[in-house]
């Protein structure tokens, strides 16, 4: 008997439908093989199916099977095709008839119970785009699948629950999708909490307002990774269009538990400096999502900035004026985009004292020259804010703080909110959300100096040798 299922293959944030196609013959050797393409996990999927059919009180049927997952010429990554591989086989077998225009998607342990799997918000957007009416896939995965209105989710349990659906034996009810608890934890710190640091503070609004990418430098314990983490709270929650954006990579790259929901904050990424260039890029044997895809539509944070790998930091120039990252192979590209808010931190020196007011710089002149160039020219030339941080005197801490108002972060965030929705007001034809994105031609569109401004900027130039980019 033949039976074809309908299921996807999501490369990146892309989808591509997959047809399952299931043959069970009674002629030939007993058999059971995946064709077309499978890589090794999906291989794999054949034992796991044939443990879950059995512990699921079936009896795996003693015949040639052979598994095809078209098109043949597309990788198929992932476990997600255990699901329609088994409901196929199933199906064959048991002659119950599957609803048309379906598609199934998900994982099975080898009791039969289906796990959380990666993609199920990127295969039910396929699903409503073709105009499929329902998917089914792991319970976990339902409330993730259900943020696409217009097609009914089934959160199915196991094989056993499915199968007696599907013969009128049980009921599955739709999923009807609900809010859970964010992602994202809430900020480590609070604008008032930091001491002093008032130019600092101004300029991470600044930052933050225009999606500008910044730097901080100052010596160990100046207020850098304090001034990055309460970055967050005063960042605008997520428009819906971008929220969606998020949320796809999220789920392509598995970051979505179980229950989850649509992302709505800002992502804050924060990489130890021994990542590897493709732990912060993407790619590896999948193409998955790098940090710097991770980081979409929020904050990428590299403490100290220098002691990051220099092949790594140059493998971001490209992504940081692109907003967009292509990971290729040799059957198949994906595509991920990276529009993030670059923060990095750094020491002046390598011992970090340099200039500062009471502990003395034990480096050379040639010392520092050599810490300095760690980070290229075209990687600051991305750079819009270089912001010092100075040490905080100590006569700061011993103040009365009950009796010196500080604005929290919610106070700051109102404003960056307001800058924020005159940008979009601003860009409301274009395809941006903020200054930070803005190309040439929609600089000198928007962007009209005075002359007074053109002295001061000509000024800026000519003494700090900017490029014609950081102009």
């Amino acid at each position: 008997m033949f039976v074809r299922i309908g299921s996807v293959a999501n490369l990146g944030i892309e989808t591509i439908g997959v047809d399952v196609e299931i043959n069970v013959a009674n002629k030939g050797l007993p058999i059971f093989e995946i064709v077309g393409l499978a890589g090794k996990s999906v291989d794999e999927s054949k034992e796991r199916v044939r443990t879950a059919i059995l512990n699921s009180g079936i009896e795996f049927p003693r015949k040639r099977i052979i598994t095809n997952l078209a098109p043949a010429d597309v990788v198929k990554e992932g476990s997600c095709y255990d699901l329609p591989i088994a409901v196929g086989i199933l199906a064959s077998i048991m002659k119950f008839k599957l609803p048309e225009k379906s598609l199934f998607f998900g994982e099975l342990s080898l009791d039969g119970t289906l796990r959380h799997t990666k993609g199920a918000l990127l295969s039910a957007l396929y699903a409503k785009e073709k105009g499929i009416e329902n998917i089914y896939v792991p319970k976990s995965s339902a409330n993730e699948a259900s943020i696409v209105s217009g097609i009914n989710v089934f959160g199915v349990e196991n094989l056993k629950q499915l199968t007696g659906f599907f013969l009128g034996k049980t009921q599955i009810q739709k999923s009807d999708y609900a809010e859970s608890n964010d992602t994202f934890d809430k900020p480590d710190f609070d604008m008032s909490e930091i001491l002093g640091q008032e130019q600092a503070k101004r300029a991470m609004e600044i930052a933050a307002s225009g999606g500008h990418n910044i730097i901080l430098i100052g010596s160990p314990g100046s207020g850098k990774t304090m001034l990055a983490k309460a970055l967050p709270g005063i960042l605008p929650s997520l428009e819906e269009k971008e929220s969606l954006e998020v949320t796809k990579i999220y789920s392509a790259s598995g970051n979505i538990p179980p229950e989850g929901s649509i992302i709505k904050t800002c992502p804050f990424r924060s990489p130890h400096h021994t990542i590897s260039q493709i732990g912060l890029i993407g790619g590896g044997s999948n193409a998955g999502p790098g940090e710097i895809s991770l980081a979409h539509r929020g904050v990428l944070f590299l403490d100290e900035f220098p002691e990051f790998p220099r092949s790594v930091m140059e493998a971001m120039r490209q992504p940081i004026e692109d907003g967009l990252l292509t990971i290729s192979r040799s059957r198949a590209k994906a595509v991920y985009p990276c529009r993030f808010m670059l923060v990095a931190s750094s020491n002046p020196c390598p011992c970090g004292y340099l200039c500062h007011p009471k502990k003395s710089c034990i480096c050379s002149d040639r010392e520092i020259k050599k810490y300095t160039k760690r980070i290229s020219g075209p990687i600051l030339d991305r750079i819009d804010l270089r912001v010092d941080v100075p040490i905080v005197e100590s006569d700061k801490f011993l103040e009365n703080t009950k009796d010196i108002k500080r604005e929290n972060s919610e106070e700051i965030r109102k404003r960056v909110v307001d800058a924020r929705n005159i940008q979009r007001e601003r860009f409301r034809n274009e395809a941006i959300f903020t200054n930070a994105e803005m190309k040439n031609s929609q600089i000198k569109k928007y962007c009209q100096l005075g002359k007074e401004a053109k002295n001061l900027l000509n000024q800026a130039v000519e003494s700090y040798n900017l490029s014609a980019r950081s102009y």
